[in-house]
Parts: C-alpha cells; sequence; structure tokens
C-alpha cells in the first residue's frame, strides 16, 4: 500500500451560504492531494502527459459524514491499495484539525493513450516506482 497525507486550508470563496465547503471543491482537493502522492513517489503529471499517458476519472464517489469551514486546515490522506493496471484506484479521508473524520472518498483514473484515446498499461516508470510497495 502506498500512502500519503497533503494539508490544505479552506478558502473563503471555497464555501457556501451555509459556511460549509460547497461539495463540488472536495474533487479539487482530492486532485491535489493524488498530484502531490504522485509527485512524491517521483511521478509528475507532466512527464505522464508528455510521454502520451493521460489519466481521466472513471469513477467518483465520496460519502459526507461532516461539514468543513472556511479557515479550517483539512488533512487528506490518500492511498494506493493495489498495483494499478490499466486502472489506478485513489482513496481518500479529509479530517479537520481536530482529528474528525469529514469524508471518505475514492476516485478511479484510467491510463488511457492520448492519441488513440484506449485505455492502456501503465508506463514501465510508474510501475517501477510502484512495485516496492506492493508483494
Amino acid at each position: 500500500m502506498i500512502q500519503s497525507s497533503v494539508e490544505i486550508r479552506v478558502r473563503y470563496a471555497e464555501t457556501d451560504r451555509m459556511g460549509f465547503v460547497y461539495y463540488g471543491n472536495y474533487s479539487t482537493y482530492f486532485e491535489v492531494a493524488r498530484v502531490e502522492m504522485l509527485r512524491n513517489l517521483g511521478i509528475s503529471y507532466k512527464e505522464l502527459e508528455d510521454s502520451g499517458i493521460s489519466l481521466p476519472v472513471l469513477e467518483y464517489r465520496i460519502k459526507y459524514l461532516k461539514p468543513a469551514f472556511y479557515d479550517q486546515r483539512l488533512t487528506i490522506t490518500t492511498k494506493i491499495s493495489s498495483m494499478p493496471t490499466a486502472r489506478i484506484r485513489f482513496e481518500y479521508e479529509t479530517r479537520n484539525e481536530n482529528g474528525d473524520l469529514l469524508n471518505i472518498a475514492e476516485t478511479t483514473l484510467v491510463f488511457m493513450n492520448s492519441k488513440t484515446l484506449k485505455p492502456c498499461s501503465p508506463p514501465e516508470f510508474v510501475l517501477e516506482k510502484m512495485s516496492g510497495f506492493f508483494c
């Protein structure tokens, strides 16, 4: 399993009239967490895209448990529980600064050849960077 965490502070513009983080903003938070996780592994989205690979989202699921509010520091923990194939699944937990669990989510992305727009295997350099985390 691969795991990492990133901290995000809620900006005023990300809240709704009730003062809650607007639900649509979590997908952006998860993208930040996902990109940083890959960057920490030595994999950059730019490098993937330059090599002709895109990673569109196939599925996105979230369960909201408690709201987050303006100026709170949120910690998003991201996990990859299995070695990617043509798909890669990310799991997320969002907690506030008190450690309260606010939501759980997951995204499944597909490795896609940017020219053919068809699913493909992950590039070898991605598999090499991740292989040490899985038996």
